[in-house]
């Protein structure tokens, strides 16, 4: 992994993941509150993904292969 994605996962998921776990276990309803909070966190990446990147796949993103010689 690179130092990016490692701050990322540090900063962002983990925390997220612990919230999600503390949330569904304070939910006395069957976990319904950590669901409905978790289906509008991937609602809302995918939209903000659509949006940003407006279904154009950057070229840092992307492998291209290089020719043989």
């Amino acid at each position: 992994m690179t130092a990016p994605s490692l701050i990322f996962w540090i900063i962002f998921v983990l925390p997220l993941v612990a919230f999600l776990i503390w949330l569904i276990r304070q939910d006395k309803r069957s976990g319904w509150i950590g669901l409905i909070v978790l289906a509008i966190t991937v609602i809302g990446a995918i939209v903000y993904t659509v949006i940003k990147n407006d279904g154009k796949q950057d070229s840092a993103t992307t492998q291209t292969q290089q020719p043989v010689k």
